[in-house]
């Protein structure tokens, strides 16, 4: 069975929410949807805000111990078992990211005429469909590269988007996507096919540590969009497979985490170059020198 807890109320206090849920809390929750009460008797504009968490237990006394002072009192709900992570990013409609237009098959029929690169993800259990911001600013990077890049690699690809939107872009390149769960790199696999990006080549890796990674190095374009712990885990050997001013991309870290990670690529070479996505979730664009 699948628990399905909810909370209402002021759309910052859930935000808040759903970062500890997704980021800080051990183990973190399956799937979050933050949306609008349809229900409400208020007109859209003003109808409070829903965080529904989705989860295979109930959430622990000491997880929402850390929630935010002032954390409504939430209603908890057993549910019939299926792919609730599916059902609650079923809804959120198309993503304009840069220069990329992200969608589900529900809303295939509303892109026909809207200007940019369409890329069909499906909601899943792989996480990456353009909704979160650190996807979605790693999107808008593609905007802000100097180069055309000849080999791209994608750790930690989950959805497989950011390697699938880089095939898209460049035809030519050889792109190399990576992912520590299995289930993710298959999803990944699926969704290429479904793009018409067969020639990405996939593979189930920690970190860079891979036969696939190690022997088509070094990239000019890495992608690394997980968390601010394992950005700074991987800092050297990232620099390891880098080439000669490669742009790195890196993600998934909160904007008080950027100071550390970015301290940490400084250490082994790299420099910041730029800055984009969201003030709570920053997506650091770095180059590394490797020849004087």
């Amino acid at each position: 069975m699948i628990w399905k807890t909810t909370w209402s109320g002021d759309r910052a206090l859930l935000e808040q929410i759903e970062t500890i849920l997704t980021e800080v809390a051990m183990p973190s929750v399956d799937a979050v949807s933050l949306v609008r009460d349809d229900d409400a008797s208020a007109e859209p504009e003003d109808a409070p805000w829903l965080l529904h968490v989705y989860t295979e237990d109930k959430i622990s006394r000491d997880i929402l111990a850390i929630l935010p002072e002032g954390t409504p009192k939430p209603e908890e709900e057993e549910l019939e078992d299926r792919d609730w992570v599916a059902h609650s990013l079923e809804g959120l409609g198309i993503v304009e990211a840069g220069p990329f237009l992200l969608y589900g098959s529900h809303d295939a029929d509303k892109i026909e005429g809207r200007d940019g690169i369409p890329l069909q993800i499906e909601a899943n259990q792989a996480f990456g469909t353009g909704h979160h911001p650190t996807t979605a600013g790693c999107l808008e990077a593609f905007d802000h590269l100097l180069t055309a890049p000849t080999k791209v690699l994608d750790i930690g690809t989950g959805s497989g988007v950011l390697a699938i939107a880089a095939r898209r872009l460049y035809e030519e390149a050889l792109i190399v996507a990576t992912d520590i769960d299995e289930p993710s790199v298959a999803i990944a696999e699926v969704n290429a096919t479904t793009n018409g990006t067969p020639r990405v080549r996939f593979g189930i890796a920690a970190g860079t540590d891979s036969p696939l990674i190690q022997d088509n190095a070094p990239y000019d374009l890495i992608f690394a969009n997980i968390l601010a712990g394992p950005l700074k885990e991987l800092s050297p050997d990232i620099a390891a497979v880098a080439a000669d001013n490669a742009t790195v991309i890196l993600a998934g870290l909160l904007d008080e985490q950027m100071a550390s990670v970015q301290s940490v690529y400084e250490e082994n070479g790299f420099k910041l170059r730029d800055v984009r996505g969201t003030e709570r979730w920053p997506v650091l664009i770095l180059t590394i020198r490797k020849t004087a």
